[in-house]
């Protein structure tokens, strides 16, 4: 069956419906509202897409979202280097640090195990935590994973890599609801699952 919208219409519903969240409805109501926008607002959306891509990395370090190799986190002197927050998402970190409750470096995994989606630890980045807390010094690894089945699954294999180290590993408290994500969290109730963060034991 064929489109009743011009090819183009229809390429730019059908590459907005891939992002998440996004079904066909709103798709659609995204590209109608595009194609009514004044010419420069679609092209300043363009650009800023096409910027973000362009100068937007991964820190080395940590691999947070950074403009440059390094992110402002880890280049924060202020900041504890032996206290390492690991978080699943960059996203997480904006959320902790409404807070103002943590002082110390991140880390982020990119994502949680999922054996349904395929994603095993090899596709984490917990080699690289590994190293860090081998080479840096760490005192204390803050598991900040989500509160539901992949996030707790994440948090005690990275527990049970920790283990041949000489450092303390604490899950954040389970101030946050089962099944809900860091960046929805208000400030309060995460940082009383800091304050009430706990050991992990096996």
């Amino acid at each position: 069956m064929s489109s009743p919208y011009a090819a183009p219409v229809q390429a730019l519903i059908d590459e907005l419906g891939r992002l998440p969240g996004i079904g066909p409805k709103s798709a659609q109501r995204i590209a109608f509202y595009l194609l009514q926008a004044a010419p420069e607002d679609a092209r300043r959306l363009a650009r800023s897409i096409t910027e973000a891509k362009e100068r937007i990395t991964w820190c080395r370090h940590c691999f947070n979202i950074s403009e440059g190799e390094t992110c402002t986190f880890c280049l924060d002197d202020r900041r504890d280097p032996t206290l390492i927050c690991v978080v699943q998402d960059p996203r997480d970190i904006v959320a902790l640090e409404r807070t103002h409750e943590f002082g110390g470096r991140y880390h982020v995994l990119q994502g949680a195990i999922s054996p349904i989606q395929g994603i095993g630890p090899e596709k984490l980045r917990i080699k690289e935590l590994l190293q860090r807390v081998a080479s840096e010094g760490v005192v204390e690894v803050i598991l900040a994973t989500n509160p539901d089945i992949e996030g707790d699954a994440t948090a005690m294999f990275v527990a049970r890599a920790l283990k041949e180290f000489d450092v303390r590993v604490t899950r954040i408290a389970s101030g946050l609801p089962v099944g809900g994500d860091l960046e929805y969290a208000d400030e309060v109730t995460l940082g009383r699952a800091l304050e009430g963060r706990r050991l992990v034991v096996d």
